[in-house]
């Protein structure tokens, strides 16, 4: 076999024993899960009438409220599912395994890319459950085309993969589970610091820059913009470059820490 057979052989070997594990394990998917959905509830029930009466001119309406939160909670989901992947990465560092693969004719970078692929994978069924919540409290994107729809599945998976890289190097630099945990943090309170649950311009202006200069906000505005019709702008090129980044680094710093010897 050639050496691409060998490594697409492991890889989808090593997606298999993650995605078994998630299937075996399932409360700390649920749990990340949970965080968005319950999020998603309490702004539009609690918070609905009083947001959208806020950052809008026609009064309380909570069904205006919902099209613009969902985009922002869908983002939300893909940080806190890829916090699962620097733990899962992290478990596997310090429970011995990897070094017993360190020890096995196996492709070596087919355990990093079963840990990605897997997460993406959970990071689009969660972006699916979370949608059909959102579609169930009154989201709707009637007015988005078909090739929307695709650039907006496009532009989920991209983030979702971005994230990922960064999140397996987070795994891997943490000294057990529960640190890689708490160090993932970021990825899922980033969200609130952007236009995920108002608009930048509605921000004290010390603040604006914190939620404009981020990887989350260009994303928001672009799914934003693709699902509802809104103006994009600028941000469709700049969400893109935010991912293409954050995974040539993520994937930079996971492969240099993963080819360390152990110590």
């Amino acid at each position: 076999m050639s050496s691409l057979s060998l490594a697409l052989r492991d890889s989808s070997t090593m997606l298999r024993r993650n995605l078994l594990h998630a299937r075996r394990y399932p409360s700390l998917t649920l749990n990340l899960l949970l965080t968005p959905v319950v999020m998603l509830l309490l702004f539009v029930y609690v918070f609905g009438d009083v947001m959208s009466a806020g950052i809008g001119a026609g009064g309380a309406d909570r069904s205006r409220y919902v099209a613009y939160l969902v985009p922002g909670i869908l983002l939300l989901t893909i940080g806190g599912t890829t916090i699962g992947s620097a733990v899962s990465v992290a478990t596997d560092m310090t429970e011995g395994i990897i070094a017993r693969f360190r020890t096995m004719a196996i492709h070596r970078g087919s355990v990093l890319v079963g840990h990605v692929v897997g997460s993406v994978l959970q990071c689009v069924l969660s972006v699916a459950l979370v949608g059909a919540v959102a579609v169930a409290i009154g989201f709707r994107a009637t007015n988005a085309t078909a090739v929307e729809w695709i650039a907006a599945f496009g532009l989920l998976t991209l983030f979702a993969l971005a994230l990922t890289w960064i999140a397996v190097g987070m795994g891997l630099s943490s000294p057990n589970a529960e640190a890689a945990g708490n160090n993932a943090m970021p990825l899922i309170f980033l969200p609130f610091v952007s236009s995920a649950f108002v608009p930048v311009d509605a921000m004290p202006g010390w603040f604006q820059p914190v939620a404009q200069y981020q990887p989350f906000t260009p994303a928001i505005e672009t799914l934003r913009g693709l699902l509802l019709g809104s103006p994009i702008g600028h941000n469709g090129w700049l969400a893109v470059a935010w991912c293409l980044g954050l995974a040539a680094l993520g994937y930079a710093w996971s492969t240099s820490l993963f080819a360390r010897d152990p110590k």
